[in-house]
């Protein structure tokens, strides 16, 4: 908790610092209506005194009430802002973070812990703040002042409330040694309620589809019910606070008045003015212990949020304290233009024990189309990826235009790349704002969104829409259908004016008419951009300068079609599986 006070802002510890200048004042003032109050106990009871000696100590009276009042308005106020601040400066940066995050950081965090993380936990911390901030300097300052009022008036009485104090403070700390690790266990519990409902919601067509419902609910269910008993131990655990608080409070004012007449009444009857000292005094005392209670009362209401807040504290900062693997570099120049080299590159995941890719070496120059195929998890979309640098080289060397990735500012190296992902991913906005998004060297005008639509074979669909380039695109892309999605995502690419175009499986949802068209386009519009394609049919690539057969993560054949026709037995078996005879002839 105590790190992430540092995100505040200066502005916010200044308001901070005036809101505890603040609560020390009502603090002052609060605990001067006693003193107010025994001086009025003891002018009631005098004879001498006068209306108008009662009436002045009645009006000092409200008048420290107004001002303790004046300055709890302007504190909450204050410390509102304070917590809002505290909040947005904390969940800029877990979003800045996450932001920077690659592939491997964001395995290490599931997204719906992300999310939770990002909304839930930083909630709880501000919530904490917004309390806090008042209560926590507030209560033990009003504790120690009132006893420090009241520890000379009787100490038979003391005692009695020490008592009570100590009994209350050991109860508080068995309940939070008890409860605590159910808090920690209440995180991760609703991470996997938000887990389950995510995977649900993602994929509800394939739950109806196979009749799945009573499975999923089973397994919401399972996960709900731990959750809930989990959190009704830890909130039946703290409904005993409050109670046992408030009961302490009353018990102690009925023992302290008790007591407090056994004592009155050992002064001697002719002994009226001690005996209205000692009178006034017992009323003084009670008051400050009852101060003592609440103020205890307050911190139960804190301790209630401290468990959780340090949780979730704990969980924002391993986001923000993660070591980010990819580091940029400085480089923005390059010695070359649109090309690529693989130099005896090796890759691993970092949770897996062995190499993905072994040993790549290849050169893509500018202008060329360098193709990628193989089976199922041959690597393909892990070489590609690592151009991209979402990950890095396990050994070896990933260089564009002559220079290794590492080298680059991201901004260099993305401003180089324009890349088509093998799911495409579309966000909520409009067709215009999908094809421009992201920073790149390609204008941000109409005309080169259209030139993009035109040449990834989009433009014959977004005429059809009401709106055309502006007809909105639904979160996920899912008002367009596969193909359409494929179409925009490529077009993406395309509006960049990237030096190298990356396509990840990205023609897989299109059918061969279009995707033919596309491939003749880019072959005739794009004669000095490296293309580099990962595909599974060979009808795609076919007429690439350069295929690259991956099997088992190595590079088991390099050359054209026809090359690897006479002398690559992998490629030559997925040639058979998809051409047919007479194209085998051909």
């Amino acid at each position: 908790m105590i790190k992430l006070l540092k995100k505040l802002r200066r502005k916010e510890w200044l308001m901070a610092v005036i809101c505890a200048v603040l609560v020390l004042g009502q603090i002052y003032f609060d605990l001067k209506l006693p003193d107010y109050m025994s001086n009025l106990t003891v002018l009631v009871k005098s004879s001498d005194s006068t209306m108008s000696d009662i009436m002045y100590t009645g009006a000092e009276m409200l008048g420290c009430t107004l001002a303790s009042a004046v300055l709890c308005v302007i504190c909450g106020y204050l410390t509102a802002k304070v917590a809002a601040g505290f909040g947005f400066s904390i969940r800029e940066a877990v979003f800045n973070k996450i932001a920077d995050f690659g592939q491997q950081e964001m395995n290490s965090f599931s997204v719906p812990s992300l999310i939770n993380r990002t909304t839930n936990d930083i909630t709880q911390v501000q919530m904490l703040a917004a309390m806090g901030l008042q209560i926590l300097i507030k209560s033990p300052i009003t504790a120690v002042w009132a006893v420090i009022k009241i520890i000379n008036k009787s100490w038979t009485l003391s005692a009695i409330t020490a008592g009570f104090v100590v009994a209350l403070l050991i109860m508080m700390i068995i309940i939070i040694v008890v409860v605590l690790p159910r808090v920690r266990r209440v995180q991760k519990l609703t991470d996997n309620i938000n887990q389950i409902a995510r995977e649900n919601l993602t994929g509800i067509n394939v739950v109806h589809a196979y009749n799945a419902e009573d499975y999923q609910n089973a397994k919401f269910e399972k996960a709900n019910v731990t959750l809930m008993n989990t959190q009704l131990f830890n909130q039946r655990s703290f409904a005993v606070l409050l109670p046992a608080v408030t009961l302490a409070m009353n018990a102690l004012s009925l023992v302290i008045y008790w007591v407090g007449a056994a004592i009155v009444n050992n002064v001697s009857v002719s002994d009226i003015p001690q005996r209205l000292s000692t009178f006034s005094d017992i009323v003084v005392f009670g008051t400050y212990a009852t101060y003592v209670i609440m103020s205890i009362m307050m911190m139960v209401m804190i301790i209630m949020l401290i468990p959780a807040a340090q949780v979730s504290a704990q969980r924002i900062n391993a986001v923000l304290d993660t070591n980010v693997i990819l580091r940029e570099g400085t480089k923005t120049e390059a010695p070359e233009k649109g090309t690529v080299e693989f130099r005896d590159v090796s890759f691993r995941y970092p949770s897996s024990g062995k190499d993905i890719l072994s040993h790549i070496s290849f050169t893509a120059n500018l202008g060329e189309t360098v193709a990628f195929i193989g089976a199922t998890g041959s690597g393909k979309t892990t070489l590609v990826s690592l151009i991209a640098r979402f990950y890095d080289a396990t050994s070896g060397e990933v260089l564009v235009d002559g220079q290794n990735v590492k080298d680059y500012t991201f901004d260099a190296l993305y401003d180089r790349i324009g890349y088509v992902t093998q799911k495409a991913v579309l966000f909520s906005g409009d067709i215009r704002q999908n094809v421009l998004f992201g920073e790149s060297r390609g204008e941000e005008t109409d005309e080169n969104v259209r030139q993009a639509l035109d040449l990834a074979q989009a433009t014959e669909f977004v005429e059809k829409l009401p709106g055309g380039i502006e007809a909105p695109i639904a979160q996920g892309g899912t008002n367009v259908s596969g193909g359409q999605k494929q179409r925009i995502s490529i077009a993406r690419a395309l509006a960049r004016k990237p030096e190298i175009l990356v396509f990840d499986d990205s023609f897989s949802a299109l059918d061969y008419r279009t995707d033919a068209k596309l491939r003749a386009g880019l072959e005739k519009q794009l004669k000095n951009t490296t293309r580099l394609i990962v595909a599974q049919r060979i009808g795609t690539i076919r007429n690439a300068d350069k295929i690259i057969v991956l099997d088992e993560g190595r590079a088991v054949g390099i050359g054209t079609h026809d090359e690897l026709m006479k002398s690559c037995p992998v490629y030559q078996e997925i040639a058979r599986s998809q051409l047919s005879s007479e194209e085998l002839g051909a």
